[in-house]
């Protein structure tokens, strides 16, 4: 039963519900509407589903002063207290108790099948969960048998960690034209100059003959511009020797033997 100071919860309100007296039961058959005069209710009035702790409340009240007319305590469900007829799904037989113990039972019926649905799932939520609170204290008290894990180490045993050092990622080396890297800079620290790109001196100043070469040429090119300065240095070689002049020939004859 509910014990004092604890708080009352409402489950479900119903606005309608009709009240009948129903003949004892002939036989271990069940309640059946049919046998009740459903054309002529013995009370109408408004039916509120509350809770107390554990226990469940069905209240039938007046519908405009809310006075409480009936009240059946519910223990357990589906049980003595509410039970549903077998011939229709809107019509219950609960058993109601007064404050001095006396208990009687009723039947109720709802107009609507929305209205018994949600008076059967109410119930059938508050003893759900007083099922699962009943289980969580059982687990609470029994003491815990099962084999406990043992993960500390014995005596005498150790443990080896084998902690590798993560190699540094080498970084790729710049590649300028022509695909060679960059060359490190030298131990000692001081980085060489870079070399002379002066190429075309080095060609031009190359060997002693291309020197000699170039002195030749000059000092032929002297002698004919002084000779005959209109004529061409290489000489005209679409005319006989005999037809040019002799500094021509002389020329042109010392350049063919060099």
């Amino acid at each position: 039963m509910a014990t004092e100071g604890e708080y009352e919860s409402v489950l479900c309100v119903k606005p309608d519900v009709n009240v009948y007296r129903i003949p004892p039961r002939a036989s271990n058959r069940g309640y059946r509407a049919a046998d009740w005069k459903l054309d002529t209710p013995d009370w109408t009035g408004r039916m509120r589903v509350t809770a107390r702790g554990k226990v469940a409340y069905i209240k039938l009240e007046d519908k405009i002063s809310g006075e409480l007319f009936a009240q059946a305590p519910v223990e357990e469900y589906p049980g003595i207290s509410v039970e549903a007829v077998s011939d229709s799904s809107r019509y219950f037989v609960i058993r109601i108790q007064d404050d001095n113990g006396r208990s009687a039972f009723i039947g109720v019926g709802f107009g609507d099948r929305g209205d018994s649905f949600d008076f059967n799932v109410a119930l059938q939520d508050h003893f759900k969960w007083v099922k699962q609170d009943n289980e969580i204290a059982k687990q609470s008290q029994a003491p815990d048998t099962a084999p406990k894990l043992d993960l500390g180490f014995k005596e005498g045993q150790t443990i080896t960690l084998n902690i590798g050092q993560t190699r540094k990622k080498e970084k790729p080396r710049s590649q300028g034209q022509g695909g060679f890297g960059l060359l490190p800079p030298p131990p000692g620290g001081k980085i060489a100059p870079p070399p002379s790109s002066n190429h075309n001196m080095e060609s031009f100043t190359g060997g002693a003959s291309t020197a000699c070469l170039l002195e030749l040429d000059s000092s032929n090119s002297n002698s004919v511009v002084q000779s005959n300065p209109s004529a061409d240095l290489w000489g005209d070689f679409s005319t006989p020797a005999s037809s040019q002049p002799a500094a021509q020939q002389s020329s042109s004859t010392s350049w063919v033997q060099f």
